[in-house]
């Protein structure tokens, strides 16, 4: 069956793209952000579909997502979900971590990003210090039939994607300042949500996002705990907890997002697999008995001044 799809899907894609070559004469109808989309992306994402999909994602992200969560993934299960990990990938960032990269005031070449982000694609990035910012509706929370609120939370960053989502859906999308920004990732943060950098390889192998998580929204979130996939990376911490402050509540259990906290008599215990280092068990905690502490065999941090200054 998957096979069938994986057939039928290219085959519609390419027919599109037959029409959009057919009608290339038309091209002064396309938005200029289309065509500097087009362009980017050279002949190679033209001819093997890449274009058209990340045209598809940045145009509907709601019914992307939703066709993915709620019928690919079940109905295809593992086949599935290893190619989405491969092809969009989240990394875990701390608050601390997600803040920093917002108010960086330089450029930053990284290579060797298999250490950060552990998947093939992702190779390399520069991550632009003074880029333009935009929030607009988180794609997972709009298609939900009761989602958290707000659900203007996306942070997307750089060009030509900025221009792309003001000009096609400038209804879901505003440009923002870096202060906002921070206001919105304080804000999500103290709702105990979750902050990740988000990569896919059909916008341009780039960084795109920081998407502010909720556990009973996010599709990430719900590959990783109900399908087990490996769509996220870990931040490269692992929760710790006090014994001695612990007074076993409850609070940090039912507050993380990746199932990864217990209650076992006088004391939470952590399950250093399920562990993604994301803080909110920290800042939930009442009696402040979780902390964060790097973990080599988490992989690295996405730590902007710390790989900066490596260079």
């Amino acid at each position: 069956m998957l096979w069938i799809v994986v057939g039928i899907i290219p085959g519609i894609i390419l027919l599109v793209m037959i029409i959009f070559w057919l009608f290339r004469g038309h091209w002064k109808l396309l938005l200029p952000s289309t065509k500097v989309f087009c362009k980017e992306s050279g002949w190679l994402r033209l001819l093997n579909l890449q274009f058209l999909h990340g045209y598809i994602y940045l145009r509907w992200p709601s019914y992307y997502i939703h066709l993915g969560i709620d019928y690919f993934a079940p109905l295809f299960k593992r086949g599935f979900l290893d190619w989405m990990a491969k092809h969009y990938h989240g990394k875990v960032l701390t608050y601390e971590l997600a803040k920093a990269i917002i108010t960086l005031n330089k450029e930053i070449p990284l290579t060797d990003l298999e250490q950060i982000i552990p998947y093939p694609t992702a190779r390399k990035l520069v991550l632009d210090g003074s880029p333009e910012i935009i929030v607009c509706d988180c794609p997972c929370r709009s298609f939900r039939d009761n989602p958290c609120q707000p659900t203007q939370v996306c942070l997307m960053m750089g060009q030509p994607i900025v221009d792309f989502k003001l000009e096609h859906s400038p209804e879901t999308s505003r440009l923002i300042s870096k202060e906002e920004a921070l206001t919105i990732l304080e804000e999500e943060h103290s709702r105990g949500h979750i902050h990740s950098a988000w990569f896919k390889d059909v916008l341009l192998d780039r960084f795109v996002a920081i998407c502010n998580c909720c556990k009973c929204c996010c599709a990430g979130i719900e590959a990783m705990v109900k399908y087990s996939s490996s769509i996220m990376a870990s931040s490269g911490y692992v929760s710790q907890v006090n014994a001695e402050l612990c007074t076993a509540c409850g609070t940090c259990a039912e507050a993380c997002p990746f199932n990864a906290i217990s209650v076992n008599g006088d004391n939470a215990i952590i399950d250093w697999v399920k562990c993604l280092g994301c803080g909110v068990c920290t800042t939930q905690c009442p009696v402040g008995a979780i902390s964060l502490i790097r973990d080599g065999k988490k992989g690295i941090p996405m730590d902007v001044h710390m790989l900066s200054e490596s260079l």
